[in-house]
C-alpha cells in the first residue's frame, strides 16, 4: 500500500515553524480561484459508506476530512479486528491551469480512553497517485489516558512534494488507528477514536505557479 520512498516530516515545533515562515510573504503565489476537492474513492473499516466527508476551506488554504464512525478498541469483548481500523481516501483536487500544489502539513484530532499499559497509535500516509514518494507519520498515546488528542505535522519547504504541472493525479490519504492492550487489564476496554463534531483531519495546501 505504501510506496518505497518516503518523505520525512517535522512535527510542529519552533524550528519547523521557523523554516516554514522564513520566506518573505511576497514570495508566496496568489491562491487561485475555482479550487474544488471531490472524493474519488473511499475504502476501509474506519470509514464505512456515508461516514466521511470532505470540505474545502473558504480561503482555499486547506480542506477538512470528517469521520463519524472511526473507532479502534481492544480488551473486554473486542475482537482482534476491532483493534485496527483504517481509511483510504482518494481525492481529486481540481486546480486551475497555471497552478499546482503540495500538502504542507496536516492536523488530526480525536479522543482516547486507554487503560494503564495500553497504547493507541495514529498512522498517517499521503501521496500523489502514481508517484514514488509518500509522506508518513506515526503518533502514539500511552495509557492511562482519557482525553482529546491533536497531532500536528508540518513539512519543511525543501521537502514539499508538488503535483506535476499539467498532469492529472489524485491525492491519496491513508490513516490508521491501532489499539494495543497488551500489558493492561484485558477485561477492560481501551479505545482510540477519530471522529468529531468539527473536523477530524485538516490538510494544508502550499500553492505554486507552474513554469
Amino acid at each position: 500500500m505504501m510506496n518505497a520512498k518516503r518523505t520525512a516530516i517535522a512535527l510542529a515545533a519552533p524550528l519547523a515553524l521557523a523554516a516554514l515562515t522564513a520566506a518573505p510573504a511576497s514570495a508566496a503565489p496568489a491562491i487561485p480561484d475555482g479550487v474544488t476537492v471531490e472524493v474519488a474513492t473511499v475504502n476501509g473499516s474506519g470509514c464505512p459508506k456515508g461516514t466521511s466527508a470532505v470540505v474545502i476551506s473558504e480561503d482555499r488554504t486547506a480542506f477538512t476530512v470528517s469521520y463519524s464512525d472511526y473507532h479502534a478498541y481492544a480488551g473486554g469483548d473486542a475482537t482482534p479486528v476491532d483493534s485496527r481500523k483504517n481509511c483510504q481516501l482518494s481525492v481529486n483536487v481540481h486546480v486551475p491551469d497555471g497552478y499546482t500544489y503540495a500538502i504542507s502539513g496536516a492536523e488530526h484530532r480525536g479522543f482516547t480512553g486507554l487503560e494503564a499499559g495500553a497504547t493507541g497509535l495514529l498512522r498517517t500516509n499521503y501521496y500523489f497517485q502514481g508517484l514514488p514518494r509518500d509522506t508518513t507519520a506515526d503518533h502514539q498515546v500511552r495509557g492511562p489516558e482519557v482525553k482529546n488528542w491533536e497531532f500536528n505535522d508540518r513539512i519543511p519547504a525543501p521537502q514539499l512534494d508538488y503535483k506535476p504541472c499539467g498532469v492529472s493525479r489524485n491525492l491519496n490519504l491513508n490513516t490508521e488507528l491501532v489499539v494495543d492492550q497488551k500489558g493492561s487489564d484485558g477485561k477492560k476496554t481501551s479505545f482510540m477514536s477519530m471522529d468529531s463534531t468539527h473536523s477530524s483531519a485538516r490538510y494544508y495546501f502550499e500553492w505554486k505557479r507552474c513554469p
